[in-house]
């Protein structure tokens, strides 16, 4: 799997060096920068600029690429453990996805569980989630309604986001709880909506009910603590 952008490559070197397989450079650097990638005998390559932009596929790698081992899910079960649970319905875009992440592992957010039918970019969501998705416990399910039975068996109480919900700002979550976001345009099914404990949402002080489900996400993670 290839990474890239100076940011994302270095927060690899702090936090995930055991990931990376090699590095590639497409532009000179600060030597001081270029010891410490050295640390370990690991792999530096130079690329050329047509090379790295492939690779890139195009994006803005700023001379910075990695190849690295993807991110591995873990299973419900491991899951089911945490407190504060964030599950993802059906949203496919990966500059979502990575934003949400990156915003939830920030403000306290235990695990994410991706509902998902099909596959998506790994690549793409490490780098629009700043290498947050490397280090936010995650997995893959593609039966919602089984895993709101599942959650709830374990005493966490399950919470919704829709337009009709109940105002975030009047809500105290218990210890344990996991919140579902849907895709934009569509947002929750109603099956998924009728087996929730709670259906929430943010009440704005303007007609313009258009808010982006990352920037949502990011405020009822902060409402719900």
């Amino acid at each position: 799997m290839i990474v890239y952008g100076k940011r994302i490559v270095m927060h690899l070197l702090e936090r995930h060096p055991e990931r990376i397989e090699e590095i590639y450079l497409a532009k000179e650097i600060d030597p001081k920068i270029f010891t410490f990638m050295a640390k370990n005998n690991r792999r530096i390559l130079r690329t050329d600029t047509k090379k790295a932009q492939a690779m890139a596929r195009g994006g803005n790698h700023q001379g910075f690429l990695a190849k690295i081992l993807p991110p591995s899910p873990i299973s419900v079960s491991e899951i089911k453990k945490y407190h504060k649970i964030l599950v993802l319905c059906d949203i496919t875009d990966v500059g979502n996805i990575g934003a949400i992440v990156r915003t939830a592992y920030c403000l306290g957010v235990d695990g994410v569980v991706l509902g998902l039918r099909e596959s998506f970019s790994f690549e793409g969501v490490v780098r629009s989630s700043a290498g947050a998705m490397l280090d936010m416990p995650f997995c893959i399910c593609k039966n919602i309604l089984d895993l709101i039975n599942e959650l709830k068996n374990e005493g966490i109480q399950c919470y919704g986001a829709d337009v009709g919900g109940q105002d975030i700002v009047g809500i105290e979550p218990k210890e344990k709880w996991a919140l579902f976001l849907g895709s934009e345009g569509v947002g929750l099914h109603k099956k998924i909506l009728s087996k929730l404990d709670k259906i929430v949402s943010i009440k704005m002080k303007r007609d313009f009910n258009s808010l982006n489900v990352s920037v949502a996400a990011g405020i009822l993670i902060n409402r719900m603590g």
